[in-house]
C-alpha cells in the first residue's frame, strides 16, 4: 500500500473531504429536532438504527463524518485507504436514496424532486470507487 496520496488524487480528496468534513461538523451539536430528522430519515432504509437513539446517532454519524473528512484531505492516508472508507460511505448513501419511497420517480432509477439532494452523491461514490480501483491496479 502506498503511504501517501499521488497529487493528482487530493483534488478528488479534497472536494470530497471538505464536504464531508463539514457535514460532520454541522451536525456535531444537532439539536433534537435536527437529530430526529436525519435518524428518521436513516431508519426507512436501514431499520436496525432505529435501535440508537436520534442524539447518539447523530453524534455517531458526525464522528464518523469528521474523520472521513479529515482522511481524505490528509494526503499521509494511503488512497487505497481513504477509497475504501469513502466507498462504504456514499455506498451508504445510495443504499438510502434506493430504499427510501419517495426519492425515485416510480418505477425508475430516476430522481423526484425530493430525491436530486440524496442522488447526486454518486459523485462520492465515482471518488472512492477511482481512488481504490487505481491503488488495487498499481498492486498488480
Amino acid at each position: 500500500m502506498r503511504l501517501c496520496a499521488r497529487a493528482h488524487q487530493m483534488p478528488p480528496r479534497i472536494a470530497a473531504g471538505a464536504i464531508i468534513l463539514n457535514s460532520g461538523l454541522s451536525k456535531a451539536h444537532a439539536d433534537e429536532q435536527t437529530a430526529a430528522g436525519v435518524h428518521g430519515m436513516a431508519t426507512v432504509p436501514y431499520p436496525f438504527l432505529g435501535k440508537l437513539e436520534p442524539q447518539r446517532f447523530v453524534k455517531l454519524l458526525s464522528k464518523a463524518e469528521i474523520v472521513l473528512g479529515a482522511a481524505l484531505l490528509l494526503p499521509v492516508v494511503p488512497s487505497l485507504l481513504a477509497g475504501v472508507a469513502l466507498t462504504g460511505f456514499a455506498g451508504g448513501l445510495i443504499g438510502l436514496y434506493l430504499k427510501t419511497p419517495g426519492l425515485r420517480q416510480e418505477g425508475s432509477l430516476r430522481p423526484s424532486q425530493e430525491g436530486i439532494g440524496i442522488v447526486k452523491d454518486i459523485w462520492l461514490l465515482g471518488i472512492g470507487l477511482g481512488l481504490v480501483v487505481e491503488e488495487l491496479a498499481d498492486h498488480h
